[in-house]
């Protein structure tokens, strides 16, 4: 039986510690220790020295007392958006809040703390096969923690992540692959009022191919949009040089493929017409991921949602989290409701009963 004080306690110590992106070393050395003490075997990556962290991903596995049972993977997020330092977390009306100034940090760390109650109850009284702890560092702004994991590490062939909204029960199957194009426009400099003529206009260039292109809302799977645009120094200078930053989104990778395509030939088009040049990269981020009702991994926790008297609910999501990454490199995963509440926002918020029943979740699918 989930200890909730035991629960909530953890989760209160978890949030008052500092781990904004690349900084999450002082938590994954509290977590580690944690980990060791519950009986975890605990390796540290170096997921984290490419791109400037502090620590890498933390990778734990609990050995089994039953053979006849599977291993299964947990995993969730150390790092937290901004601004995540300082966190004062208290509980009002049993509900679970920042004070106002900062995030709360329920992303992810109620994913954390809940895996934590789970390896304790385990190891109080439980069967299981080998359990997998899994915590990434970097997942906020690029899933660099997962892309950086080493994943030979790993033996489970299932797994939950531990990081969506949605209250317990709740069971993100399907999500989209992302492209991220990146566009330099080069124009020719000159006097706008003297001898604009002998110019070319890399803002104009840019406009002429955004207003070519079809963008938000593709289809009901393909979703795209441009979302930075720098240029220019002066009104009386002709620009020449602007830097675009877009991307596209769908659940089918073919729809992806061409939107991507489609994009990316506006800024070239756009380009010949004023007789210069347009550079487009196109970065695939993350790969789409669909899980099917009838696999394993989601037959799980549907049965054990029922039987804790939760409601299973399958969903799509339109963003990329680490589930993405973890199926890309095999590992059959889907990713769980916390309750969590305005996430990356100072009203962040999240019920102590989601904590507990999430816990309760996590703790019945790891006995399967």
């Amino acid at each position: 039986m989930v200890n909730e004080q035991r629960l909530l306690d953890e989760f209160l110590e978890l949030v008052a510690i500092d781990s904004e992106s690349r900084s999450e070393g002082k938590l994954a050395e509290v977590l580690a220790e944690k980990l060791k003490k519950l009986g975890f075997e605990v390796h540290v990556d170096n997921a984290g020295e490419s791109i400037g962290g502090e620590t890498g991903n933390i990778i734990a596995r609990l050995k089994g007392n039953d053979d006849t049972k599977q291993s299964i993977l947990f995993a969730a997020h150390m790092d937290t958006v901004a601004p995540g330092k300082g966190v004062k977390a208290s509980v009002k009306d049993k509900m679970v809040v920042s004070d106002g100034t900062t995030i709360l940090g329920a992303d992810d760390k109620a994913g954390i703390a809940a895996v934590l109650e789970m390896s304790r109850l385990l190891k109080e009284d439980a069967k299981h096969g080998d359990i997998e702890a899994v915590f990434t560092i970097a997942e906020e702004g690029g899933l660099f923690g997962a892309k950086g994991l080493d994943y030979s590490q790993i033996q489970s062939k299932i797994g939950y992540i531990l990081d969506s909204d949605g209250k317990p029960g709740t069971i993100v199957n399907q999500g989209p692959c992302q492209d991220k194009i990146s566009v330099t426009i080069k124009g020719v400099s000159a006097h706008a009022g003297l001898k604009p003529e002998e110019g070319i206009s890399a803002i104009q260039v840019a406009s002429k191919a955004i207003n070519d292109m079809k963008l938000l809302r593709i289809d009901e799977d393909t979703t795209a949009n441009i979302g930075v645009i720098k240029g220019g120094t002066a009104t009386n200078v002709v620009c020449d040089n602007v830097e675009v930053l877009a991307e596209a989104r769908s659940t089918s990778e073919e729809k992806l493929d061409a939107q991507s395509k489609h994009m990316k030939e506006c800024f070239e088009s756009a380009a010949a017409e004023f007789s210069t040049e347009a550079d487009v990269s196109i970065e695939r981020v993350y790969p789409a991921f669909l899980i099917k009702e009838e696999e394993p991994v989601v037959k799980i926790v549907k049965e054990k949602a029922k039987d804790l008297g939760l409601e299973p609910t399958l969903k799509a999501t339109g963003g990329g989290s680490d589930t993405n990454i973890f199926n890309g490199n095999g590992i059959s995963c889907v990713n769980l409701g916390l309750g969590m509440n305005n996430p990356h926002t100072l009203e962040e918020s999240i019920e102590v009963k989601d904590l507990v029943d999430i816990t309760r979740l996590i703790f019945s699918i790891a006995k399967a």
